[in-house]
């Protein structure tokens, strides 16, 4: 179990579950060729998921300060895990996951695609040792990180698999796919943004600089504010836009994306506690959650308009 604690199998789980659900729920279901074999596709789970908790390994390493005084309860490395093994544990996840990415890369005959896992690799270990320390920028790359595991599925399942003959609808699959990432980069933004809000204790004692600390929680909470106005126009335009026929779809972003989203944006500005802003935390996983789970929403109402 000590583990599977120190490499945040949970976070984990959910990134396994969101490539599957845009896999076997959404390009699978749209009638069109893909690149990747199921086999192949399973390895490229595991590849995100081997790079992700090697971040989450090193990122527990260099938290070791700050976790003693704001979770403590959640401590592994130092604790029942030595630092010289969750090292180790560090460089082999990683490099199982960088060496399945480049073979992976030479199978879809894209050997330049394969620096995409070094990339995130190195980012993660940047992030972890260095750019955390800097406001908002450290926000910014975690999100970011998240957006890359959905953008993969793009470059590595669908753009290989394109041609001159089904480039247009290959082109509107991948668009999705987009579009969702982008969705998946903003509110992974403002739950980062949140996380340092709840943790504003233990990183002004271990002398981290985030947004909170750096401009106070007042201003943070306004700035996140205005990125949550940003996500409801964008969510609200967008379903308005290219959605509003479909119903089921209609009903199940306003019940469980945007109306979610509205509630956070209100108890937002009522929160001071750590307990408060954990809970605004979960709100916004869970909207991140239903948020992946629209995409089979919209393929099942699609089907149910066209039969």
């Amino acid at each position: 179990m000590k583990y599977l604690k120190l490499i945040r199998y949970q976070n984990l789980l959910m990134l396994a579950f969101m490539q599957l659900v845009f896999r076997y729920l959404f390009l699978t279901k749209s009638y069109i060729y893909l690149a990747l074999t199921d086999f192949n596709y399973a390895l490229l789970i595991i590849s995100t998921i081997c790079i992700a908790a090697g971040g989450y390994v090193i990122n527990n390493i260099m938290d070791q300060d700050t976790d003693e005084i704001a979770k403590p309860q959640n401590r592994v490395v130092g604790v029942s895990i030595s630092e010289t093994v969750a090292y180790n544990w560090y460089i082999g996840l990683t490099i199982i996951g960088v060496g399945i990415g480049f073979y992976l890369s030479n199978v879809i005959y894209k050997p330049t695609f394969a620096s995409m896992f070094i990339l995130v690799a190195t980012l993660l270990y940047v992030y972890a040792t260095n750019l955390k320390q800097i406001p908002v920028l450290g926000n910014i790359i975690v999100a970011f990180l998240l957006s890359i595991s959905i953008v993969i599925i793009a470059l590595f399942d669908v753009f290989p698999a394109t041609d001159s003959e089904n480039k247009i609808r290959m082109g509107e699959v991948f668009g999705i796919l987009i579009d969702y990432a982008i969705f998946a980069f903003i509110i992974n933004l403002i739950r980062e943004i949140i996380k340092d809000l709840e943790d504003i204790d233990g990183d002004y004692q271990t002398g981290i600089n985030t947004l909170p600390i750096a401009i106070g929680i007042n201003k943070t909470k306004i700035i996140v504010s205005f990125l949550t106005v940003i996500a409801v126009v964008i969510l609200a335009y967008y379903v308005k836009t290219y959605l509003f026929e479909l119903d089921y779809v209609v009903y199940y972003a306003l019940a469980l994306i945007i109306g979610p989203l509205l509630y956070f944006g209100v108890r937002l500005q009522t929160a001071k506690e750590k307990k408060e802003f954990h809970h605004l935390s979960l709100v916004l996983k869970l909207i991140l959650f239903f948020g992946i789970i629209s995409i089979a929403v919209i393929v099942y109402n699609l089907k149910l308009s066209h039969a």
